[in-house]
């Protein structure tokens, strides 16, 4: 079980409504990303990943290219591509995030990520820089790889 339902990393809000523990084969989540923040390269073999926009515009990278996206639009990412997102507006967006079978995005934010009360859409004052060789190793446990920038091009 989850401290919480709310976690807060690299300037995104993610919120769990759903857990594979509850759904048995699926993850669902909502995000609230601040102007700028997103998802660094990463890629996670053996979990699908999709996403719907809710509000606001985005710019996905998916394996080296990038295409902008805004409320009402789906991307899926396929198993194991390296991918990538940021919020390309000037206020804060939101996304819904599914994985299937959903066990990555629970064990790497339920880690890594700042707790938040239950259901929190605020965001938290700035932190320092996040801890990245830890941040690196957690997320390679729960099945992320973590990639660098370049890997973004």
């Amino acid at each position: 079980m989850l401290e919480t339902d709310t976690y807060h990393l690299f300037g995104a809000i993610v919120r769990f409504h759903a857990t594979n523990d509850q759904t048995g084969g699926y993850c669902l989540c909502e995000g609230l990303v601040a102007p700028g923040a997103g998802a660094p390269p990463n890629r996670h073999p053996g979990e699908n990943e999709a996403f719907f926009i809710l509000d606001g515009t985005f710019d996905f990278m998916i394996d080296g290219e990038t295409r902008r996206v805004g409320a009402g639009e789906f991307v899926e990412i396929p198993d194991g591509a390296v991918h990538a997102f940021s919020n390309a507006g000037p206020t804060p967006a939101r996304l819904l995030i599914i994985n299937a079978p959903g066990r990555v995005h629970e064990a790497f934010f339920s880690r890594v990520g700042e707790p938040l009360p239950r259901g929190s859409w605020d965001f938290p004052p700035p932190a320092g820089a996040p801890d990245i060789p830890r941040l690196v190793q957690i997320a390679g446990e729960a099945g992320v790889e973590i990639l660098p920038p370049a890997a973004a091009e």
